[in-house]
């Protein structure tokens, strides 16, 4: 049964566990911390604790990872690119349009449904019966490169990984308006609208979001990046570009800007992606073409907005 080991840092003393480990590791939910702890497969310093506990500094939290349940979803022969494959991984190429996992209104056509299909149900169990093989997650409407654990070893690896931001996650957008600087950071927490639960925003007390941007081309009203996640909140780019009045071209949910473009959702593509091998340690990189309709706008700019 896989063990995970956190010691918290002095920055964190105060907080309850449940929200704390919620924080530390992305891919698991807050109600499955809840039930680790309910469960009594959680400790602090050895000791059983419950989810109000505030966590103190130097504490040694170890819980255990109880064994895959098989979920109950329909494999679906949706084809998928599956870039690459090994015993522990799968990179994926997503398509725009594609729900990632099963959940209320959506338990057919997900990627996940194609993922049962395709790798023989060979998908880690950690993250619930729902999202089985899921680690981290892009949106419906953006397109690009997702990593696919195939056990829980491997899902627990890739997951420290993205919590000590060691690995590596490029995504490609086109937004509205000119952005001046050539780089800069957008270092801005993220947690729920106060105005709009459904949605995401920059406020007082959110998680600690980062963005690292790079323009690559100008156009006029438009300007086409490469960010680079140091964190990866939900709706981090969309938020973060949004909130300085630069949302991504295409955005249904955090842009009212007017455009000539017809797409299925933001133009936000995760083009690059790079890790560490859960097993062998070798450095895996990896990196996926535009999409078609990416390119034809690029193509439409630089045609008719220099």
């Amino acid at each position: 049964m896989p063990i995970l080991k956190l010691i918290v840092s002095p920055e964190n003393e105060g907080e309850r566990i449940d929200k704390y480990l919620t924080d530390e590791i992305d891919s698991l939910s807050r109600s499955y911390i809840q039930k680790l702890i309910d469960d009594k497969m959680l400790t602090v310093n050895d000791v059983n604790v419950k989810s109000n506990y505030k966590v103190k500094a130097d504490d040694d939290i170890s819980f255990s990872i109880p064994e895959t349940i098989t979920p109950d979803i329909e494999p679906e022969n949706i084809p998928i690119d599956i870039i690459y494959e090994d015993d522990d991984v799968a990179i994926v190429n997503k398509p725009q349009g594609m729900v990632v996992h099963p959940a209320n209104g959506h338990f057919e056509g997900t990627l996940v449904n194609a993922l049962m299909f395709h790798l023989n149900g060979r998908l880690s169990g950690i993250n619930g019966v729902y999202r089985p093989g899921i680690v981290h997650r892009i949106d419906k409407d953006t397109s690009g490169l997702l990593i696919i654990c195939k056990n829980d070893n491997s899902h627990l690896k890739i997951s420290e990984q993205l919590k000590d931001h060691s690995c590596m996650r490029v995504y490609h957008a086109i937004v509205h308006g000119n952005i001046d600087k050539d780089e800069f950071t957008i270092d801005a927490p993220i947690g729920r609208s106060p105005k709009d639960r459904k949605k995401m925003a920059v406020v007082p007390g959110g998680r600690r979001a980062v963005t690292h941007v790079r323009v690559l081309e100008r156009f006029k009203g438009y300007t086409y990046i490469e960010c680079s996640l140091e964190t990866g909140r939900t709706h981090q780019i969309r938020v973060h570009l949004a909130n300085i009045n630069h949302p991504v071209a295409g955005d249904k949910v955090y842009s009212t800007a007017k455009e000539p473009f017809k797409t299925e959702g933001q133009t936000l593509h995760a083009k690059t992606i790079g890790f560490v091998s859960p097993t062998t340690g070798e450095k895996l990189f990896f990196e996926s073409p535009l999409p078609d309709y990416f390119e034809k706008i690029l193509k439409y700019l630089r045609s008719n907005c220099v």
